[in-house]
């Protein structure tokens, strides 16, 4: 990445990603990750005054697998994260990885005007942001 050259995170973000409800299992929530072969699902608002939340296979695998829990009898809203750090899709990666950095993030939504426009990750950062 050259020192003019300003990468944004709309530059590098996934513009497809799939939602899940809280209220679904593990189970239904695999499914739609196998679906679009992700690493996290975005967990809807249940309403206008609620936040965004995430979850990540990795919470899964420490909280479901690790556990032996069934993911047929837990669901989503127990094991994910909300409220989300989300960001800008004008922010340049270069501050956006600092504040994955900061938080211990490895991924976030990107919300333009309060709805969800992609999701972006330290992967999509470094493979799509120091090639562009």
């Amino acid at each position: 990445m050259s020192e003019n050259k300003l990468v944004r995170v709309k530059d590098v973000m996934k513009k497809e990603f799939d939602t899940v409800d809280g209220m679904s299992t593990v189970r239904e929530a695999l499914e739609k990750m196998r679906h679009v072969e992700t690493k996290c699902l975005l967990v809807n608002k249940r309403h206008d005054d609620d936040e965004f939340g995430i979850l990540l296979i990795s919470e899964i695998a420490r909280q479901v697998v690790g556990r032996d829990r069934s993911p047929d009898r837990v669901n989503v809203y127990e094991i994910m994260t909300k409220p989300v750090i989300s960001v800008d899709p004008y922010m340049d990666i270069r501050y956006c990885a600092r504040l994955f950095e900061q938080f211990n993030l490895s991924r976030a939504p990107v919300l333009e005007k309060g709805e969800v426009v992609g999701v972006v990750s330290f992967t999509d950062m470094v493979l799509k942001g120091l090639t562009t």
